[in-house]
């Protein structure tokens, strides 16, 4: 268990603190939701901690076969719905790989991408299309 303690700041702005490194960061209503946008959204989040998890599953999944991902660049799209109620409509996530395309690996780490737990803790209705691009 994790906690995350919160402070609202007021002018829709949060800063949040990851308890146990104690590492902190800021939260700003968007521009298109009342915000002036100076920091990530709690949407923009959302977007972030997707990205990220699968990096970080392709990871170990690549440290434990002994592969190199540095220089692995991954690029998440954000699309709002405004209605039912305003909400994550579409996450697209493109995927560089620094290796070749023939890499025995290949199939492992793209299921490691998908199987992430952010991956898997998303609504179902949100959309979330992924692209796979290897190096030539």
């Amino acid at each position: 268990m994790i906690r995350i303690d919160i402070k609202y700041q007021g002018d829709l702005r949060c800063e949040a603190v990851h308890v146990p490194s104690q590492s902190h960061l800021h939260t700003d209503a968007p521009t298109d939701n009342h915000g002036r946008g100076e920091a990530f959204s709690p949407t923009d989040l959302v977007a972030t901690a997707l990205g990220t998890c699968m990096a970080t599953v392709m990871g170990i999944v690549a440290r434990n076969h002994s592969v190199d991902l540095r220089g692995l660049e991954i690029q998440v799209t954000k699309e709002m719905a405004a209605l039912p109620v305003r909400r994550i409509s579409r996450l697209s996530t493109r995927i560089v790989f620094p290796l070749p395309a023939e890499h025995p690996h290949r199939a492992l780490l793209e299921k490691a991408a998908l199987s992430c737990p952010v991956h898997a803790s998303l609504h179902p209705e949100v959309e979330k299309p992924v692209e796979f691009i290897w190096a030539t």
